[in-house]
């Protein structure tokens, strides 16, 4: 039953397949902010990446999420990272996605989020979250590889372990609060994500510097480095 744990799934998503009715995007949206906001992003961006915006000095501080989502994590960031003036811009591949961010007044980018079209050293800092869990160690690797090209400052990665406590207590509290669609990717998710030690070998090979992991609540890996 644990084996299951020592390797990462090679399993796809159904959210990465495209295998969702228009209602149950709407709906894994509505539940994703509610994972992010009491279960672990907000958390783990407060003790992080609001930490360096707010060391940077104030004035304008400029921010680049990656694989955004609908927005809500970034637009948390404008409102209540410590900054006189915080540009933000997220990036996502889906239309809905696009669309959902810039109706919150940020600057949404539609593009591949492996093909970022930025040149280096556009933004201070640059973060993404629950995202490289989707990918294979080379395309994990070519994207931070990207973004620290594109951060002037650090980047920071937020992302799930891979254990089977916080796998078997999903799928059974997922039950009686989640849509299926929901439950079962995100028990996919922590199958498919990577191990601390896996996240820095992925980092080594990203050339980043200074390679930090930190844990934080609830099951949730912080990769830092400096650029």
């Amino acid at each position: 039953m644990f084996n299951r744990f020592k390797t990462r799934s090679r399993k796809s998503e159904r959210l990465d397949r495209g295998e969702f009715t228009a209602a149950e995007y709407r709906r894994w949206q509505l539940e994703m902010w509610y994972i992010h906001r009491f279960f672990g992003e907000i958390r783990a961006l407060k003790h992080t990446l609001f930490d360096a915006i707010g060391g940077a000095g104030g004035g304008r501080v400029s921010v680049l999420d990656v694989a955004a989502g609908s927005g809500e994590l970034l637009e948390y960031v404008t409102k209540h990272a410590e900054a006189d003036n915080i540009f933000a811009v997220g990036v996502e591949s889906a239309r809905e996605a696009a669309r959902s961010i810039a109706s919150k007044g940020l600057v949404s980018v539609r593009c591949d989020a492996l093909a970022l079209p930025f040149a280096p050293d556009s933004f201070d800092f640059v973060f993404c979250s629950l995202f490289l869990h989707h990918l294979d160690e080379p395309q994990a690797a070519g994207a931070l590889a990207q973004m620290a090209s594109i951060a002037r400052k650090r980047v920071f990665v937020v992302d799930l372990d891979r254990r089977p406590i916080p796998y078997f207590a999903y799928r059974f509290f997922g039950r009686f609060f989640l849509q299926p669609f929901t439950r079962d990717d995100g028990s996919l998710s922590i199958l498919r994500a990577h191990r601390p030690q896996e996240l820095e070998r992925i980092a080594k090979r990203a050339g980043l510097k200074d390679v930090e992991i930190k844990r934080s609540a609830i099951n949730r890996l912080i990769l830092i480095a400096s650029v």
